[in-house]
Parts: structure tokens; C-alpha cells; sequence
């Protein structure tokens, strides 16, 4: 907790003294969290979990597209609001074929998953949400609903709905079967501190601060920078599940073996 919060105001006051004190009792908080997992005879996260190839590769993807996405909502709803002069209603009313996309489709992903492994959709997945984010980076004043947001936002859709059914059973799967619970919740904790670090991190990283969240000419150069930033990660995210996940026909490489 101390870790996250420090970190998290050192990266939200980025420049000033006091973040340069937060950001290093934050470093010195995590540093003494893990050196107390290693020694601790019932450790609150395991390390041990680890070192299996699988579940770091699941967490460290879990971590850039959660921190993608995260940001991306983020900035999206800005845009929206102040440079295309949406209310927050219908901002919020645009993300729609998101939730719809992981209602109608994740159970389907799921079970594609079963049949030809994680590797596959947790690879395609990341990268189809970065090409409709790369798309999303064109939204400025003027820009129409079904031209400029919907297709991006529905790539996004397709790519989330398509890697987070595969990605949670990959997660259990590469845990040992006593373990479960608390490998659930370690990436649980990875997606919410990578959405957490990002929204604190980015605005900063692309020049966002202060009165310039209120103008429009400076809000849309931040959201295209931003959104750019976020596909990268997202494509990362996919470069990272296809080289360290198992392939079809490998040890761990097919999804059935996955615990419910």
C-alpha cells in the first residue's frame, strides 16, 4: 500500500521536490515488501509463482494492456468531453461496444482458447487493441461518432473480449492447484496497479498538466501522443505473449489443461 501510494504521487506531482521524496520511500516500500515475501514463512505473495516462465509472462501482459487500457479510457473520456464538446453522458454512453463486445464474447474467446492453446489470442488480442487505440489518437474537434470513435473502439472491443477469458485461465493454469486463489489475486492486483501507475504516469509523460486538461488545442496534442503511447504498450503486450507463452503442441500449451 505504501509502495503504490508513494509511487503513485511521485508520479502524479512529477517535477516537484516532494515527488522525489514520495518516489523514494515508494522504491524503499517495495524493496521491503519483497525482501519480506522471501522471508516469510507464509508469504502474502508468494514468490515462488514466478518463476514459472507462463505466469510472469500472463502478469507482465496483464500489466502493460490493464495499464493501456486504463489510460485509455482515461483520456478518451477528456477528449470527448472537452475538444469534441460531448457531455459526460454520452462520453461515457460511446464506450458501449466495449462491454457489450466482452459480454456477447469472452465466454466464445474462452473457449477457442480451450481448443488451440492461450498463445494465439493472447497475441492477436493485444495488437488488435492497438491498432483501434492508433485509430483512436485521430480524435479531435469535430470528429462524428460512427467515423472517428466507432471503429477504434470497436478493434479495442474485439481485442479485449478476445485475450481476457484466455489470459485469467492461463493465470490458474500455471499455478499449482493450492494456489489459485492467490495467483487470481496477484494478477488482479497487477491489472488495477498497471491502470493505477498509467493514469498517473501518462499525462505527465505527454505534457498534460494543470489548466491545460480544460484546453482543447492542448488536450488533443496530449490524447494523440497518448493514445500512440498506448498502442505501443498494447503491441507490446502482444510481442510478449507470442515469445513467452507456450505454442500449440508444447508442454502448457493447450488450454484444456487449464483449471475452471
Amino acid at each position: 500500500m505504501v509502495a503504490l501510494a508513494a509511487v503513485t504521487y511521485a508520479l502524479t506531482a512529477a517535477g516537484g521536490g516532494e515527488s522525489w521524496i514520495a518516489g523514494g520511500i515508494g522504491v524503499a516500500a517495495a524493496v521491503g515488501f519483497v525482501l519480506r515475501q522471501r522471508a516469510a514463512a507464509t508469504p502474502l505473495v508468494p514468490l515462488r509463482l514466478f518463476s514459472d516462465r507462463t505466469f510472469t509472462t500472463s502478469n507482465l501482459m496483464t500489466f502493460l494492456v490493464y495499464g493501456a487500457m486504463g489510460a485509455v479510457f482515461f483520456m478518451l473520456a477528456l477528449q470527448l468531453q472537452i475538444s469534441v464538446g460531448w457531455s459526460p453522458l454520452i462520453a461515457g454512453v460511446a464506450t458501449l461496444p466495449v462491454t457489450l463486445a466482452l459480454m456477447l464474447l469472452s465466454s466464445r474467446a474462452g473457449a477457442l482458447s480451450q481448443r488451440i492453446g492461450p498463445r494465439i489470442p493472447m497475441t492477436v488480442g493485444p495488437l488488435l487493441c492497438a491498432v483501434g487505440v492508433a485509430l483512436l489518437s485521430g480524435i479531435g474537434p469535430g470528429t462524428t461518432y460512427v467515423r472517428g470513435v466507432l471503429p477504434g473502439l470497436t478493434l479495442f472491443a474485439l481485442g479485449l473480449a478476445l485475450l481476457v477469458a484466455p489470459l485469467t485461465a492461463t493465470v490458474l493454469a500455471a499455478a499449482p492447484q493450492t494456489m489459485s486463489g492467490t495467483a487470481s489475486g496477484v494478477n488482479n492486483a497487477v491489472a488495477r496497479a498497471g491502470s493505477l501507475l498509467a493514469v498517473a504516469a501518462l499525462p505527465a509523460v505527454v505534457g498534460l498538466s494543470g489548466r491545460a486538461y480544460a484546453d482543447p488545442v492542448a488536450l488533443t496534442a496530449a490524447h494523440h501522443a497518448a493514445m500512440l503511447w498506448c498502442a505501443a504498450a498494447l503491441g507490446l503486450g502482444g510481442v510478449i505473449s507470442w515469445f513467452g507463452l507456450p505454442g500449440p503442441g508444447t508442454p502448457g500449451g493447450a488450454a484444456s489443461d487449464a483449471r475452471p
